[in-house]
């Protein structure tokens, strides 16, 4: 069954102001997604992460993606517990985030993102208050499933911020269009904090054009606002942090890879998209979705 069309909620202040926690107990949430995979999208999300905790956030990265525990790969790590733990009640939050050796902790998704839309209304409800433990956290980063499934969606819809990143390939800029379509036709807002990162791109010259070609059509033919990011050069020094398993702004700090995420995340910093709903808020912006949507 089609999907209501839906615009996110966009008074976070106002949420807030309800639930009497200070704007710095909550979380900013940012989803990393793409069109399709291999294009550097859980690469991203960890890098981005250090260089968050870099500028003194304290950041989580969790892993949404349904069916690969990629960032437990990029970060050689093989977690014990994961979400679905939680949602069984035999681990708290707490006991399932993982403290890595680069200054920030993970939390595997794995099969518990499945089981959350089958919950009761109990069931959710600890859930959330579960989660809503993560409040100490400056930054969520969720690194979420390749493609445009209801999942993914969820997730962009729910975030105070929503990165798309795709490179220069033409299957992989027409793949990110094709997520940016289809969120167009999911929601109303014109402003839904959604970004662009072009990846391994040869220049600035090159991935601007690449981005200015996606928002002029978004905007042009979608109605939607979209905004570029930044790039990340095209670096030989990624795939050799992949292939020993860690962070490229370990590896190499100094590399054009780590320089430009390091950009990228300076940027966000400076351009924050107001009053964060923290990660609580977000479940209960995902579970609301879910009751709406209905079964498809």
């Amino acid at each position: 069954m089609k999907r209501k069309k839906e615009s996110p909620p966009s008074s976070k202040a106002s949420s807030s102001a309800r639930s009497g926690v200070s704007a710095a107990d909550k979380a900013r949430i940012i989803t990393v997604t793409s069109g399709k995979g291999g294009v550097g999208k859980t690469n991203l999300s960890v890098n981005m992460a250090l260089a968050f905790a870099r500028l003194g956030k304290k950041v989580i990265v969790m892993d949404a993606d349904l069916g690969l525990a990629n960032v437990n790969v990029m970060l050689n790590m093989i977690p014990k517990y994961n979400l679905y733990h939680v949602i069984k009640k035999q681990k708290t939050i707490r006991e399932i985030l993982v403290e890595t050796e680069y200054g920030i902790s993970i939390v595997a998704g794995a099969s518990g993102f499945s089981q959350i839309a089958n919950m009761g209304e109990d069931d959710r409800r600890d859930f959330i208050s579960e989660l809503e433990t993560l409040t100490n956290a400056d930054i969520i980063i969720i690194d979420t499933s390749a493609g445009v499934s209801s999942n993914v969606l969820d997730f962009i819809a729910a975030a105070d911020d929503a990165v798309i990143i795709t490179t220069p390939e033409p299957t992989a800029i027409t793949d990110a269009y094709g997520i940016i379509k289809i969120i167009a036709t999911e929601y109303d807002s014109l402003n839904m904090g959604l970004k662009l990162v072009v990846n391994r791109a040869k220049g600035a010259a090159q991935a601007k054009g690449v981005a200015d070609r996606m928002i002029n059509i978004a905007g042009q033919f979608l109605n939607l606002k979209v905004d570029y990011l930044g790039f990340i050069y095209d670096d030989m020094s990624v795939q050799q942090a992949v292939l020993r398993q860690k962070p490229f702004m370990v590896v190499d700090p100094k590399c054009k890879a780590s320089i430009c995420v390091q950009h990228i995340v300076e940027r966000m910093d400076r351009n924050k998209s107001g009053e964060s709903a923290g990660f609580g808020g977000m479940l209960k912006r995902l579970f609301g979705r879910s009751s709406d949507r209905g079964v498809q």
